[in-house]
């Protein structure tokens, strides 16, 4: 059994790994960004990043959490709904800062942990144009 089918198999899908740009892709359909990440430690891959996306027309955003599997860049995307998704800091450390940058940056709350200012400054709020819509 390779380490997707694994994965897949942990999780309980049967949704298939779409490899494009070089990234093996899973859609999570129903799953939880937890659930994802205790089988990706159980598979011992290692945590990368998260890449969020602002969507175009107000469509929200879209979180993309890339992990390393013996050397594939494995992606799972999530459009979130609203301004909300579980953190996984209790399950990954490495998503400390990611987390809090995307926090600062997309005002997304990662539900189950507290926030310490990353890049702000005292009186700051969260949100990526605040500072440029001030100087204008």
């Amino acid at each position: 059994m390779t380490g997707l089918e694994a994965i897949s198999q942990k999780l309980g899908t049967t949704a298939p790994w779409r490899e494009s740009g070089g990234v093996y892709w899973l859609d999570p359909r129903t799953l939880g960004i937890r659930d994802i990440a205790r089988a990706m430690n159980e598979a011992h891959a290692r945590f990368v990043t998260i890449t969020a996306y602002q969507l175009p027309k107000d469509e929200g955003l879209r979180l993309e959490y890339h992990w390393d599997l013996d050397g594939k860049l494995l992606g799972v995307p999530f459009k979130l709904a609203g301004d909300s998704i579980e953190s996984i800091y209790d399950l990954c450390e490495a998503v400390d800062w990611i987390e809090r940058e995307i926090h600062e940056e997309y005002v997304v709350e990662f539900v189950g942990r507290e926030h310490e200012p990353l890049l702000l400054r005292e009186g700051d709020k969260p949100g990526v144009n605040l500072r440029e819509e001030a100087a204008r």
